[in-house]
């Protein structure tokens, strides 16, 4: 049965607001995925979506409404899908943002509830990262997602973290080395994100996001935010694909 749900964020980050305002609607291969919007209120966005605030450099909002219940990145089926930012100064400088998303979602409330609120840290979490390490700079954008029983087993992530050369004392902070795909040697990488939904890996030039969506009825997926010069889309998509395609054969 469809019910409505809201999920409600604040947090501070040493970025100005029009920082945050580019990130959030220009910069989204950054730390989300690439998504363009009509710059204006009324204006055109992603899914079918509509601009209904656009206050730049504080309120931005996107709307859906879809009878039949859209999806969108293996997301949860939803009537009605909002996305609103209020954007602030803070005193001393950076900004305080105010996230929400809210709708109605079609069914398994509990269940897609909880893996968008989950989701949502991690993606907030990414955001405020790409902000600090890599604010001002162009991202490629890669994604890949596993197949099979056993990318969607309970064991389905840590088996993907030890493939990375990731043990189970590895914490969120450590420097560690892991063995990215194509990768000659091992990279250095800050372990920047770490819980039993989701590992999220910081080099010098990109941000790599392993989702274990196993836990939410789906299977294992990877997301690359690349800020090297020579970005190769495609390549990383492949390379990343194979991958998880090795894992979990």
């Amino acid at each position: 049965m469809p019910e409505p749900f809201e999920i409600v964020r604040e947090f501070e980050v040493e970025a100005s607001p029009e920082e945050v305002w580019d990130a959030v609607t220009t910069g989204t291969a950054g730390w989300l995925w690439p998504m363009e919007y009509e710059p204006r209120e009324g204006g055109a966005g992603p899914y079918g979506s509509t601009v209904t605030a656009w206050d730049p450099p504080h309120r931005f909002t996107g709307r859906t409404e879809a009878p039949e219940g859209a999806g969108a990145e293996g997301g949860p089926r939803q009537t009605l899908n909002q996305l609103d930012h209020l954007i602030e100064p803070r005193e001393g400088g950076g900004a305080w943002v105010r996230y929400v998303h809210s709708g109605i979602i079609v069914d398994d409330w509990d269940n897609q509830y909880d893996g968008a609120s989950r989701h949502t840290d991690f993606y907030l979490h990414t955001l405020r990262q790409y902000l600090v390490h890599f604010r001002g700079r162009s991202a490629v954008y890669s994604g890949a997602d596993s197949a099979g029983a056993a990318a969607g087993a309970p064991d389905a992530l840590d088996r993907a973290a030890r493939a990375l050369g990731l043990d189970g004392t590895a914490a969120e902070g450590d420097t560690v080395q892991v063995r990215l795909p194509g990768a000659d040697a091992p990279a250095e990488a800050v372990l920047d994100y770490r819980n039993r939904y989701f590992i999220g890996l910081r080099t010098a030039d990109a941000m790599y996001r392993l989702f274990g969506r196993n836990h939410f009825g789906a299977t294992v997926g990877v997301s690359v935010h690349d800020f090297a010069a020579d970005a190769d889309a495609a390549g990383t998509g492949k390379r990343w694909q194979d991958w998880l395609d090795a894992v979990y054969t």
